[in-house]
Parts: structure tokens; sequence; C-alpha cells
């Protein structure tokens, strides 16, 4: 299945942002690239998913709950579910999580089901800073119904007014099962993170007719940095913070790049974004964009609430009915005695995390 562009982005100092884009840029530009993988444009609201260095990253149990309505004008678009929960074991210095993903498309229900742990390991190498790497090992379901497809000799009737097919028997096909690897890295402090992600390490065989269709091997790098628009003498219930990003993929002759930035001023959360390679042409000919993104949302202290709208900005234009996408995250604080309390070690990641100076 080939799906739309996404990609995600967070925390830096605004100089590296910058460089960090134009290097990104010139990577665009230098090779021609391709995807296969379903995305989600509020990549900050699907941490696990982007990278899984992110486990663990908030002292917290976290549930994140992730739903994108793609196309849906287009009959039987493309529709991506996900679900996540993860951990930070502070006294074994890593983090575990658990998620569940499953994508479906098109008339003929393609169905894919991936379920995976993900596992980090976080080193302090200062009093600001972690460096953080992750492993996602993963087991996914490929299924396809062929009885809702119509072949061409299907088309012409005998005399009985039955329907044969010269395609070879498919009752034992439609089905794939396969292992799936990812790896990640993830350096952050409290305003900055950036972030390299490798997916498809064993670049698995998922074809539904026992044939060769190898998934490629997905690169992602993401950074961003988090602004407080307030530094005065005066304290403030709420601070509003400015959060500019970014995310770059490449798979196979794919790529895709999201930059844009989103405002929390508490618990208002509003963002907007642009999906596209401004300085590389697609296949076409034309510019390679695909939507801008608006997003708006409301985040208190344990639950978060976004919705996004993507808007459709390549050739195939508003008749797509755009994407739809709501993000809900919930997190759960345990209570330990005292006694038994140990300092935090790690600091939460900013890109993920309510955080007010």
């Amino acid at each position: 299945m080939i799906s739309d562009f996404r990609i995600q982005i967070v925390d830096c100092p605004l100089k590296f942002l910058c460089t960090a884009i134009i290097f990104i840029f010139w990577m665009a530009v230098a090779s021609n690239l391709t995807a296969q993988d379903p995305e989600f444009s509020q990549y900050y609201a699907a941490p696990l998913y982007l990278n899984p260095a992110f486990t663990g990253t908030t002292p917290d149990h976290r549930f994140i709950a992730n739903y994108r309505n793609q196309w849906p004008n287009i009959a039987r678009g493309y529709v991506t579910s996900a679900f996540s929960y993860d951990y930070n074991l502070y006294q074994y210095n890593s983090g575990i999580g658990f998620m569940a993903t499953i994508d479906q498309a098109g008339v003929a229900a393609m169905k894919s089901s991936q379920f995976n742990f993900l596992y980090s390991y976080k080193w302090n190498i200062s009093s600001k800073w972690v460096i953080s790497a992750g492993l996602n090992f993963g087991y996914a379901n490929r299924t396809i119904d062929f009885n809702r497809l119509i072949f061409g000799d299907q088309l012409q009737f005998d005399a009985t007014g039955t329907t044969p097919t010269d395609d070879p028997a498919l009752s034992n096909l439609g089905t794939a099962h396969y292992f799936d690897f990812k790896t990640g890295a993830l350096a952050y402090n409290k305003n900055f993170w950036l972030g390299f992600a490798a997916s498809h390490l064993n670049e698995p065989n998922r074809s539904l007719i026992n044939q060769e269709a190898f998934v490629p091997m997905k690169i992602s790098i993401h950074g961003g940095v988090r602004i407080p628009l307030y530094r005065g003498a005066f304290k403030r219930a709420s601070i509003p913070v400015l959060s500019p990003s970014f995310v770059y993929k490449k798979q196979g002759r794919f790529e895709q790049l999201d930059v844009g930035a989103y405002l929390l001023y508490s618990p208002i959360i509003f963002g907007v974004w642009y999906r596209g390679i401004p300085l590389n042409k697609n296949a076409q000919g034309n510019i390679s964009q695909d939507a801008a993104v608006m997003i708006l949302g409301f985040q208190f202290n344990q639950f978060e609430v976004t919705y996004s709208y993507d808007f459709t900005i390549s050739g195939l234009g508003p008749i797509s009915g755009g994407t739809h996408e709501l993000a809900l995250k919930y997190r759960l604080a345990i209570q330990m005695h005292e006694r038994t309390r140990k300092p935090e070690k790690f600091i939460p990641c900013p890109t993920f995390n309510r955080k007010e100076d």
C-alpha cells in the first residue's frame, strides 16, 4: 500500500533547527525516494510509532490512541488506527512499551496488523542531557479478500450463466505473516530533541501471493525546539510555548518532509504543518507537495485530545476529502510511598510533555 506523506519533528535551538532543515532539503534534492508505510500527521502524538527511543520518556504510565481516515471521499480509502502504552523504569535506566497498529485500505479489505514490544535504554550524559536508544520487535499479519475482486475473465459468461475464471485458486493465498524490526536513537534536554530511526531492518517479505514483495528500509530524522514565549519577572499560571519541529523520512524511492510548529497556551494546542519537498519534483515533473495540516486540541494535567485536518494540495486536490486524524493521550501517575520513592534520573522529553517555565 502506498500512503501519503507523513513526518514528524521536535525541539532544538533555532539556529540548529534551520541548519538541520537545510541539510534535509539538500538530501531531498540529491536523491529520489519512495515510501510504503502509513504515517500520522500528528507525529508528536504517536511517539512510539515515530521512534522506539521515545519509549519511557515520561515518568508516568502513558496510554495513546491514534485514528487516521485518509481520503474519505475515495471508496474504501486508507484508515489507520494505533494504540500504545509505555512506562519509564527509571530504576533500571530503561523504558518499556507495547504498540498495536491496524491499517485498512481498498475494496478488497486489505488489512495489515502489527503488534510490537519496545525497549529503550537511557544515559544521563550530563545534568541536562539524556541519550536514549530504542528497539522495536514486531510481528505482523497482512490479509486481503480476493473474493471481493473481479478478474477480467470473470466478465465472460458461459452457457450456464456461471462466471468461470482461469486465475489460479486463491483460497490458499491472500495472507502474509512476518517479523519486523526497528531501532532508533534520541538526544534531548528539556527544550530540545533530535532523533534518528531505521525501520524494517530485516526488509520483510509481505507478499500476499507467495512471491517477493520486500518492504524497503525506512529512515527518519526528526527534531525540534521548545521556546517559552514569556521570560518576564512576574510569575504566570500559564506560559505560551512555541515548538517548531520537522520530520524527514525516506523509503525506497519515496521521501517526505513535514515541517511546522505548534503553539501550546494551556489548555489550547494549535498547530500548522506543511508536508512535501519544496525543492524536489515528483515523477510527473511537478513540485512534490502533499498537504497543509491544521491541528487543534486541548491539553490538561493527565489528558490530551487533538484533532487535525489535512488539506490536500497535491494533484489529487480537494476531491479526496482531505484527511481526518484524532489523537487521545492519557497519563496515569503511580503513587509511591515516600520511603520507597527514588529520585527521577531522567529529564522527560519536552516533545510530548506539559512543561511550563
